[in-house]
């Protein structure tokens, strides 16, 4: 048993690693064939934050382990909103300005809530799963389509993009950005394979159930990187940055990384993601858009609001543990 927790905690320290390899040298083989650095921003980069997410919802739909993937998705969306977020904002209060945001906040509640009522008859069908990865290719290409528009009509720069663009790397030679997309094409499927079939060794062991797994552990795991990127983009004064990572890799969970086991392994659902963490997942959410906005009608997260989002963190463990118990 000591092996296989070695194996998990190695295998996913490796993932997020290569994922972040992996965007950097599909960002910089992008660059250097001339691609505008807002496109690579809302779309190699954007869609970076969920690739943990979506190589392990693969590789567990893959090994017959769909709730994993359901629970690493819900679970990533919790933990991003309630811990991400609510320590970054007790770090260092948010202010945002960027009108991108301001859409995407409204347009995540109303994603979650149709992705909860796919799943409240615990029925994972095929065609829900399709329904969700074209709204998540709709989603992408009407987001280029407006800040496209935007740039066109000389409009300001809106925050989160300028923000965006000052992170994409600079100089970097085709040889080195080939060899660390390779590296992530490589890596990313082997850890994730591994850490699937260690999280489910221990999970049996432990008579825990594989929902559970993908709710805590993984989840957690996986959105590490985006506390770190949300700490980091305070530091900088990146605020708009700090809540667009969160807020966009919500989206994709929910799109395409949600979308995932219903296109490859269809089917029943565990019985607790209706009962607890379907409500629970939209009730942060919809926490998330309360907190947004304030009387004064400045779009921010003050630390009282971060520290109301992070007791909803330990709520949730506290909820799915004493249920093992």
């Amino acid at each position: 048993m000591l092996l296989e927790i070695i194996i998990l905690l190695t295998s996913l320290v490796v993932l997020v690693y290569s994922a972040d390899k992996f965007v950097f040298g599909a960002a910089a083989i992008a660059r250097n064939f001339g691609i505008a650095p807002m496109i690579i921003g809302l779309t190699i980069v954007a869609m970076g934050s969920s690739a943990p997410e979506m190589v392990v919802a693969a590789s567990a739909a893959l090994q017959g382990a769909p709730d994993t993937a359901i629970g690493n998705a819900i679970g990533s969306n919790i933990t991003n909103i309630a811990l991400v977020l609510g320590l970054t904002a007790i770090f260092k209060p948010l202010i945002v300005s960027s009108l991108t945001l301001k859409r995407e906040v409204p347009l995540l509640l109303l994603i979650t809530f149709i992705a909860s009522y796919m799943l409240f008859d615990l029925n994972f069908t095929l065609t829900e799963g399709a329904i969700l990865m074209t709204g998540f290719f709709v989603f992408i290409i009407t987001l280029l389509v407006i800040t496209l528009r935007q740039t066109k009509n000389k409009k300001a720069d809106d925050p989160l993009l300028v923000e965006a663009e000052l992170e994409l790397p600079k100089n970097v030679a085709s040889a080195t950005a080939i060899f660390w997309l390779v590296f992530g094409i490589v890596l990313l499927p082997l850890s994730a394979n591994y850490l699937v079939g260690s999280a489910t060794v221990i999970a049996k062991a432990f008579g825990i159930s594989d929902l559970v797994i993908g709710l805590t552990i993984i989840a957690i795991g996986t959105s590490l990187p985006e506390l770190a990127a949300s700490i980091m983009s305070l530091i900088k004064k990146e605020d708009d940055l700090a809540l667009g990572n969160i807020i966009g890799s919500n989206i994709f969970n929910i799109l395409a990384v949600l979308a995932l086991p219903a296109l490859i392994a269809p089917g029943a659902v565990d019985a607790e993601v209706a009962s607890r963490d379907i409500p629970y997942m939209l009730g942060i959410t919809f926490l998330l858009f309360l907190l947004c906005f304030s009387l004064s009608g400045q779009f921010r997260i003050t630390r009282l609001k971060g520290a109301v989002l992070f007791i909803g963190f330990i709520a949730y463990q506290y909820l799915i543990f004493s249920q093992l118990a």
